[in-house]
């Protein structure tokens, strides 16, 4: 989620440097990396060799390198970073920080620095709730500045309230989503719709033919959509979402071709469609308007093929991004591979019946997403939500191009 992202992180005095050990690890782990600067007081706390070993990179803490006059230059660290991260921040480097003081290199390539900074505040709680610490807090973000706000719990004086750092997981999350969001700034404004869920195809007014589709990784799509700044509206076969209250437009529908026919009115106007719906291939030719009676052992139903909605699209394919979706059991990526070329799609995700947890209902997925270029990106085994976020950053790239 972070692949190439360069990370500057600032380390002060406070018991939670601890947990920077943890933040680190997982910072790499998510693809960044990460360079470190420790005020002189941290080091009591946590050790830079423990630092260095996790961030591999020097940890950094004095101007001077050594003894023949070579310096650690504060505007060059400054002008390196995608994000500068001081965490924890203790009561005496937000004071420094909201006040412009300047005495040691931290500080120092705080004031250079012209990437977003993020602090997580740590102190004790009367520390945190003091008016001269609420006042700085609220001037260094004033300056534009990103609080991850402080947790409450039980602190190291045995005092119980705000003023723990939050935890390194929640501090990834609001890295990982700050820095993508600016990955995904080419969605903004874009007139999305998404296919989703199954089609229920009549046999009589009892009885369909379905499938295990439950919506999930097309409403996952439409949310992450959402937060990017799209228009989104979700042509929604059978499914819970139908009654959930959500914030982009759902337009309800049974079958294949009420399906096909909301698609082809909302397409003329949209810049991106993702086919994620799992459409029925068949219909019975003729449904019948009263329940069948069970009268012989035997019932032959005949069938007729859908309308392929993904297919026709691609037909009518003029300005806009089709996005499509494969479920595979056999010869999965020349398969997915031919009905990318075959539905004039620009990207096809790959998903395989035989990865366990995922495919049909389940909350997880495992993807393979396939371009024209005939470039395979492999991802592992994640929950829809998160799937959905790597998937629109592939969208997004494209359309960057």
């Amino acid at each position: 989620m972070l692949n190439g992202k360069k990370i500057l992180l600032g380390v002060c005095g406070s018991i939670a440097a601890y947990k920077t050990a943890l933040l680190i690890r997982l910072l790499i782990k998510s693809g960044a990396e990460v360079k470190v600067i420790m005020t002189d007081s941290a080091k009591s706390f946590i050790t830079p060799l423990t630092l260095s070993t996790l961030a591999k990179n020097p940890v950094l803490s004095k101007f001077e390198k050594n003894d023949t006059g070579e310096w650690n230059n504060h505007v060059d660290l400054g002008l390196w970073a995608d994000l500068m991260l001081i965490a924890p921040a203790s009561a005496n480097t937000i004071a420094k920080m909201a006040n412009g003081l300047c005495d040691n290199l931290l500080s120092a390539v705080y004031l250079s620095a012209r990437c977003p900074v993020m602090f997580a505040p740590a102190m004790d709680l009367d520390m945190f709730l003091h008016p001269s610490t609420t006042d700085n807090i609220r001037k260094l973000t004033s300056f534009g500045n990103q609080l991850i706000d402080a947790e409450s719990g039980e602190l190291a004086s045995g005092l119980s309230g705000k003023g723990r750092m939050a935890e390194p997981e929640t501090i990834l999350e609001v890295v990982e989503s700050y820095l993508n969001d600016a990955k995904v700034s080419s969605l903004k404004g874009k007139k999305a719709i998404i296919t989703s869920g199954p089609t229920y195809e009549a046999i009589d007014p009892v009885r369909f033919i379905g499938n295990h589709s439950s919506g999930k990784m097309g409403h996952a799509l439409a949310e992450a959509l959402y937060n990017a700044g799209c228009e989104v509206t979700v042509i929604s076969g059978p499914s819970i979402f139908n009654n959930k209250d959500v914030p982009y437009k759902i337009e309800p529908v049974t079958s294949a071709d009420q399906m096909y026919s909301k698609a082809i009115e909302l397409y003329p106007e949209t810049d991106l469609a993702i086919f994620a719906a799992a459409v029925a291939d068949y219909k019975p030719a003729h449904a019948a308007s009263q329940k069948i009676k069970k009268q012989s052992e035997t019932m032959t139903v005949e069938l007729i093929k859908n309308k392929d909605i993904a297919l026709e699209m691609g037909n009518l394919k003029t300005h806009q991004v089709n996005i499509g979706f494969a479920l595979e059991t056999e010869n999965e990526k020349e398969n997915a591979t031919a009905k990318l070329n075959k539905k004039n799609f620009d990207l096809i995700v790959l998903n395989s019946l035989n990865d366990k947890g995922a495919g049909f209902a389940s909350d997880t997925n495992k993807i393979t997403i396939i371009g024209q270029d005939n470039i395979k990106k492999e991802f592992e085994l994640k929950s829809k939500r998160e799937v959905a976020k790597d998937i629109i950053y592939e969208v997004a790239q494209l359309l960057n191009r």
